[in-house]
């Protein structure tokens, strides 16, 4: 029996497939519509609701008429609700035969809703509450009680539309929150898309190949498959981070403002979990990945203003936490702390720092240059050597690449730094060609080096004091900590990139939200790559320190 059940389990890979090229059919020559055909059947396959909120006259009675030829023999109903609407133009007229013969109140509901599969209801909120209140209960338990008989109704997808939401007070939140899947659809934005519209003489009608179909055995037997799909614990971890980035967005003035409450009730949740094991089943997995996540967008909003706040909040969540992109950030933030303050520490220990004299007419700023070691360098007795104690791009543009020292007149130097901004000539590393070099003096009275883009580089001297054995042994550990921080924020990256990967292709996500995802992991790389050479650098400096010094 055992061996009978393994082989009668569905091959993924071919429903995924299949699948696929499903939503292509159903979207053809439907113009910006393929990612609402998608959310649509999903929801079919799914047994869930969708609500479709845009202007009239923008194809959402044409999505639904698609959506029923996904479904092998299969029936359609649809009806434009209005405040006159009455029960038995929805759910079927009365019997009066059986009434007159049987007094029994039995509707005959052949063509209508309760024998439908597939069901669009246009302009949903004008109804009454005589055909609303059964309308929930259908949605809810898959029943109607049609006289003394409950019958179980086949739909498996109610698509419901309006230009409008359900008005406050109204008593219909309680149907409007079964609406699990909720689709703003917009009129045709691209102008080729418009032009093809236009010139369409709206006669083209589509055929579905008969190997695509959804047989009734098939849907019946996928219903059993996703409930099988697992929701592992790390997958949990990061519904309940984008459940915490919900709640506290809502507690920001500027929501309650705009009156977009981001409330999400249990339910809604619960629901999410069966549609999103439906994304993962339909894509030929058996659990969920965090791109199903992603579809959440589109089920946790209430209103257009809490639907770009929602949209906002899931593109943070996919480019930040999804794939763990943030892991490899706060590695990578650590690396750059811990450098940083190996930099501060060398900067604060070694850096040229002036006193500041003044008078009333005049201000200016001492240095006791007599005690610096002085350099023969080019027949010139009385150079000194400033160190640079940041990385630079160089201090002129005559030497390329990271200056480590200059070599200036020392007399010189002294009497024109007095007034806190000079420029001198001086030799660069080792080149023997005299450079022009500016040097100022900071708010904080250090001596500082401008580099080629104008930015401050804090300025040593050497033969003053240097750095020990010690000091310096300790700041390549802390360099080494900085490393090994890289490394992991590397080691991050490739997980992530390995995780996203393996989590393609995706059928009913929007095609937008993996780019984003790629470019996130792609900048976080680069970003890792960048730094990773800055720590190189510093390194190397910190390593030489004494040599600069000597």
């Amino acid at each position: 029996m055992l061996t009978m059940a393994k082989s009668a389990q569905p091959n993924k890979a071919l429903i995924s497939e299949r699948i696929q090229k499903l939503i292509k059919s159903l979207s053809s020559g439907v113009y910006e519509r393929e990612e609402t055909i998608k959310l649509c059947l999903l929801s079919a396959l799914a047994g869930e609701s969708v609500f479709l909120l845009g202007p009239p006259g923008i194809a959402k009675s044409l999505i639904a008429k698609r959506l029923i030829q996904a479904f092998d023999n299969s029936k359609f109903f649809d009806y434009l609700m209005t405040r006159f609407s009455t029960p038995e133009e929805v759910f079927g007229p009365l019997s009066i035969q059986e009434l007159k013969d049987n007094g029994k109140y039995v509707r005959l509901i052949d063509g209508y809703l309760p024998t439908a599969q597939v069901v669009f209801l246009d302009e949903i909120w004008k109804a009454g509450p005589a055909i609303l209140n059964t309308l929930l209960t259908v949605v809810n338990e898959r029943t109607f009680k049609n006289g003394q008989d409950v019958l179980p109704v086949p739909m498996r997808l109610l698509i419901t539309a309006s230009n409008e939401l359900p008005d406050e007070d109204s008593g219909l939140d309680a149907l409007y929150d079964r609406m699990l899947v909720r689709v703003f659809v917009n009129r045709i934005q691209e102008k080729k898309n418009f032009k093809s519209m236009l010139m369409d003489d709206g006669r083209t009608s589509i055929v579905i190949d008969p190997s695509l179909t959804i047989k009734d055995e098939e849907y019946v037997q996928w219903q059993a498959c996703i409930e099988d799909v697992k929701l592992s614990e790390d997958i949990f971890e990061k519904i309940y981070q984008l459940k915490s980035m919900i709640e506290k967005q809502s507690e920001t003035a500027d929501i309650a403002e705009a009156d977009s409450e981001l409330y999400i009730s249990d339910r809604r949740w619960k629901k999410s979990v069966r549609l999103l094991k439906a994304s993962a089943f339909f894509n030929g997995r058996d659990e969920i990945n965090p791109l199903d996540l992603l579809l959440l967008q589109d089920c946790l909003w209430h209103s257009p203003e809490s639907r770009n706040v929602i949209r906002t909040l899931v593109r943070e969540f996919a480019t930040e936490k999804a794939f763990d992109q943030s892991a490899s950030q706060s590695d990578a933030n650590e690396a750059q702390q811990i450098i940083d303050e190996v930099n501060e520490q060398v900067a604060s220990d070694l850096v040229v720092t002036f006193s500041r004299e003044s008078t009333l007419r005049k201000e200016w700023f001492k240095y006791n240059f007599s005690t610096s070691k002085r350099y023969n360098v080019n027949n010139n007795p009385r150079m000194i050597k400033l160190v640079m104690l940041q990385q630079n791009p160089s201090v002129s543009e005559k030497e390329q690449g990271d200056s480590r020292w200059v070599y200036v007149d020392g007399d010189e130097f002294d009497k024109k730094i007095r007034t806190g901004r000079c420029d001198v000539y001086g030799f660069v590393n080792k080149n023997t060609n005299l450079c022009r070099l500016q040097f100022e003096i900071d708010a904080q009275c250090r001596l500082v080096i401008k580099d080629i883009a104008n930015r401050d580089v804090l300025v040593g001297i050497a033969g003053n004091k240097g750095i020990t054995a010690k000091q310096n042994e300790q700041l390549q550990e802390r360099v080494k900590q900085a490393s090994g921080k890289v490394t992991d924020a590397e080691h991050n990256i490739k997980i992530s990139r390995t995780s996203f990967h393996g989590a393609l292709p995706h059928n009913f996500v929007e095609k937008e939200i993996p780019t984003l995802i790629e470019c996130s992991i792609s900048d976080a790389a680069e970003s890792v790559s960048e730094l990773k050479l800055v720590i190189e650098k510093s390194a190397f400096r910190i390593s030489q320190l004494s040599e600069f010094f000597s």
